[in-house]
């Protein structure tokens, strides 16, 4: 066969380059095209969203042990994910993502955020809960970042333990929602499958204040603040200044311990103000950190652990130059509400904290997170996460008019919650003139304790005559089953529990009289530790206005937002509380300290106050902070055969006390 002619074989040859020349350009479109795909919103929903785009998305789950045959007790192990993408033109500062879990869920590892509320894990999230961003706390915007994920998203890995809902079901949370106080509206989220999104965008009537010039956020008002000011810094360790404000005027700290978690392998070696109560320094030699720092003598270091425990020092120590002379320390962990006394409101303390790898840096600086605080008779706090503020300034040491900022500051802020049911520290009971029972603390009013056995946590508690209340509650039980003999009352077997407490307050109607009327307050202590500085608040409710005079303590009427509450404390010389003692005799009871007084009110001022149908009774009761937890019931007038407000004669309360006393000790005879 004759060969094909030169100008064709180059056309030939024309035709196969450009056809490699399109395929190549082919391919490259089509790379370009596959990238374009890569940086497409994976939601739809994302490409519109203004504000804060929010997702959760269901891995997978497996049936953990035991497996049961009930499908609601099924516990199964979950992984799920969670993020948080800034898609506004401004920065997205210290987000906090609520996920509304509803299988009992169980959370035992997070990455990429910790719990707002400072939980450990594994933490039980059945009710939901918040997350905070961390290491990342605020989301910058895609604008000055240049579309940088990494510094606009946030992604959060969730492991834990989940019941219920059995295949092919996908256990979804009920909701997911923006809780930052900043002002976002967050709409009821789409879900798709095993994924849940929203767009919280920000809420046009939210009035912000005004912004700062620079990123830091404001400084948040709270009943308590920590602030966290690093001093000095070097590559490896940074001075700190931690500072404790109490701004409650109806909360105070006594013994507090104050307790944190290290996320970075941080360690504390030295302190002033403060200190651990495990000094762990020859111990921390078997830690990662001495790995790392292995010329560094360990035997002078505070402590390694991950969760210290830190407390004040006591008042002997102030001026002590290598442990103390700090401003503001040692007062033995005693906070008071400013109202009382500001220079005993807040606590300070210094520490040299030395870093770990990959952290080696002067401006690598990170706070502890997961802050909580706790007292002897004290309220109960909720802290949220560290957020950066502004650099606190701090007056020059030389006593010259200038300032010297820190190198970094955070706050740290702290409000209290109402103790759940079974978990005050205190109690309240209720009686009046018109009736002779008294309504006692709640059956495990503060917590049933583990002597259950023998009694009953459910039953109600046991109306009293008026004396069972000066005895500790295991001396109560004859002059208990006495009264309810006495008055034909059925008597519970087993018996109720006792209430618990180690602190209880009795309120006492006195008496109801044309111009006004008066309760009597009285304050046990049944524990083996005096209440130094103590104070007292009830809210009276509408009848507040009609408040006249505390005549044993000193009295004084509350601002906002503390509207109807009386503030009392003792008055100088009688500002301690003294514990309980034993009795006489090795066989009488143990007496209580005890302190007590009279207040009065006016009719005048509320003149539709009715008495006889218990509106003398304070709505809350406070002491030293911790609410109080109030019984059940009120008194109720006494048989309407008695005239409304009158009270039994004296040979009526003679006769009732005898005849308690006698069933009292024929029924502890046969016990």
């Amino acid at each position: 066969m004759a060969a094909a002619p030169k100008p064709l074989r180059r056309r030939w040859a024309l035709l196969v380059l450009v056809t490699l020349l399109a395929a190549a350009a082919a391919q490259d479109y089509s790379d370009g095209d596959e990238e374009d795909e890569k940086k497409k919103p994976q939601y739809k929903a994302q490409e519109s969203c203004n504000g804060a785009f929010l997702s959760y998305t269901f891995m997978e789950r497996t049936k953990e042990y035991p497996h049961l045959k009930n499908a609601t007790a099924q516990p199964y192990a979950f992984k799920a994910t969670a993020t948080v993408l800034n898609t506004m033109t401004e920065d997205l500062k210290a987000w906090q993502l609520f996920v509304g879990f509803q299988h009992r869920e169980i959370l035992v590892s997070v990455g990429g955020a910790v719990l707002l509320d400072g939980s450990d894990l594994p933490a039980n999230a059945s009710g939901g809960v918040t997350f905070a961003g961390y290491p990342m706390a605020d989301l910058l915007n895609s604008i000055e970042t240049a579309g940088e994920t990494s510094l606009i998203e946030s992604k959060i890995e969730i492991t834990g333990t989940q019941f219920g809902v059995k295949d092919p079901g996908t256990p979804m949370p009920k909701t997911i929602k923006l809780t930052n106080p900043a002002g976002f509206r967050c709409p009821a989220p789409t879900r798709k499958g095993s994924v849940m999104y929203a767009c919280c965008v920000r809420d046009p009537k939210f009035k912000a204040k005004k912004a700062n010039s620079t990123r830091y956020q404001a400084r948040q008002k709270a009943d308590l603040t920590f602030a966290y000011d690093v001093l000095q810094a070097t590559t490896n360790n940074y001075q700190v200044q931690v500072t404790i404000d109490n701004w409650s005027p109806i909360s105070r700290l006594d013994n507090w311990n104050l307790t944190w978690e290290w996320k970075r392998g941080e360690f504390i070696y030295s302190m002033k103000g403060a200190y651990t109560l495990l000094k762990e320094g020859p111990a921390c030699i078997y830690s990662p950190a001495a790995g790392y720092y292995k010329d560094l003598d360990f035997t002078p270091v505070y402590n390694c652990e991950k969760r210290p425990v830190i407390v004040d020092l006591p008042p002997e120590r102030e001026k002590d130059t290598a442990v103390g002379n700090v401003p503001y320390c040692c007062k033995n962990g005693t906070l008071l509400p400013p109202t009382m006394d500001p220079s005993k409101s807040r606590a300070m303390f210094q520490m040299q904290v030395f870093k770990m790898p990959p952290d080696l840096n002067r401006t690598a600086l990170y706070p502890p997170q997961s802050w909580k605080i706790s007292g002897k008779l004290n309220p109960q706090y909720t802290c949220g996460q560290p957020i950066r503020v502004s650099p606190q300034e701090f007056p020059d040491a030389t006593g010259l008019l200038s300032s010297t900022p820190a190198v970094a500051s955070w706050q740290v802020a702290c409000n209290i919650t109402r103790p759940k049911r079974r978990a005050s520290k205190c109690c309240v009971s209720f009686s009046a003139f018109y009736n002779d029972s008294v309504v006692p603390c709640g059956t495990c009013a503060c917590g049933c304790g583990n002597d259950t056995a023998t009694c009953d946590p459910d039953a109600r508690a046991l109306l009293l005559p008026p004396e069972a209340l000066l005895v500790p509650f295991e001396n109560r039980t004859a002059k208990a089953r006495a009264w309810a003999r006495i008055k034909h009352w059925r008597v519970p077997n087993p018996m109720p529990c006792a209430d618990s407490c180690g602190l209880s307050i009795n309120w006492h109607v006195i008496n109801n009289y044309k111009s006004g009327w008066s309760a009597r307050m009285t304050i046990f202590n049944w524990q083996d530790y005096t209440f130094k500085d103590w104070f007292a608040a009830v809210t009276m409710g509408d009848h507040y206005s009609g408040y006249e005079n505390v005549y044993s303590f000193n009295g004084t009427r509350m601002d906002a937002p503390f509207n109807n509450t009386i503030f009392m404390q003792g008055i100088p010389g009688l500002t301690y509380l003294e514990p309980i003692t034993d009795g006489r005799s090795p066989a009488d009871p143990r007496v209580p300290g005890k302190q007590q007084s009279v207040i009065s009110f006016k009719r005048k001022d509320a003149p539709n106050i009715n008495i006889a149908k218990g509106e003398g009774f304070p709505k809350r009761v406070y002491f030293d902070g911790e609410e109080c937890a109030l019984p059940d019931r009120i008194p109720k007038v006494a048989g309407a055969h008695r005239r409304a407000g009158a009270p039994p004669s004296l040979g009526q309360v003679a006769m009732a006390a005898a005849l308690v006393m006698a069933v009292a000790l024929l029924d502890s005879v046969r016990l």
